[in-house]
């Protein structure tokens, strides 16, 4: 087609929503053939509210089944929609090895009882009773459990603000860090391990004292 010349009407700053230049819709039909809009933004009259606006929009494209006409707030509610699935998406990976890593706490701790069954024996046999057997374990496992959050949540935050600086030229310029839906995930990592501990616990309490220490 070649170079064409155009008047200037206007600068303004980064919009990642309507892009780098905008033309009249003339001059887009003229010069672009392929027509293949991703949404168009319609602007009403002085004095139109949009309500009437939108009325108006939806009648004039009722042939077309396909279009989704919206307001300002559903468009950020839909494009939230995306951005939500994809958190969706990552609570479930997330939850799937929290699971693994509390199979892999019960795994850790029932080798531990099973090598250190000597141990606990000579424990048991110079006055620890069951309870305090339990409570070892149980404590272990929450401390194992603890740590691994803590370093789970210092590396995330780590790459969370690297990925923020990162991207701050396209448009994600706001860091916010929830600081109390992190300690509750502290606390509950700490209760998980417990729940992994229980087999492990019950089984280093049921050790017969006699066996344990003769144990090799």
């Amino acid at each position: 087609m070649g170079p064409r010349r155009f008047v200037v009407g206007g600068l303004y700053g980064e919009d990642r929503l309507v892009g780098d230049w905008v033309v009249s819709i003339e001059t887009f039909e003229r010069l672009f053939t392929e027509q293949l809009d991703t949404f168009v933004l319609v602007r009403g009259a002085e004095g139109v509210s949009p309500h009437v606006l939108q009325r108006a929009v939806s009648a004039a494209v009722a042939d077309f089944p396909g279009l989704d006409v919206q307001d300002q707030a559903a468009f950020r509610e839909k494009q939230a929609g995306f951005v939500d699935q994809l958190l969706g998406l990552v609570t479930a990976l997330l939850l799937l090895a929290v699971i693994i890593a509390l199979a892999g706490i019960a795994n850790t701790l029932g080798l531990s009882v099973l090598e250190r069954t000597r141990e606990i024996g000579l424990l048991r046999a110079v006055g620890m009773t069951r309870r305090q057997v339990r409570s070892m374990v149980r404590w272990e496992s929450v401390i194992i459990a603890a740590f691994g959050a803590v370093l789970g949540l210092v590396v995330g935050l780590g790459f969370g603000v690297a990925l923020q600086r990162a991207l701050a030229a396209e448009g994600l310029t706001e860091l916010a860090v929830p600081w109390a839906r992190l300690g509750v995930s502290v606390v509950l990592a700490g209760l998980a391990g417990l729940l992994a501990a229980m087999g492990p616990a019950r089984k280093a309490a049921r050790l017969d004292v006699l066996e344990a220490v003769a144990y090799e």
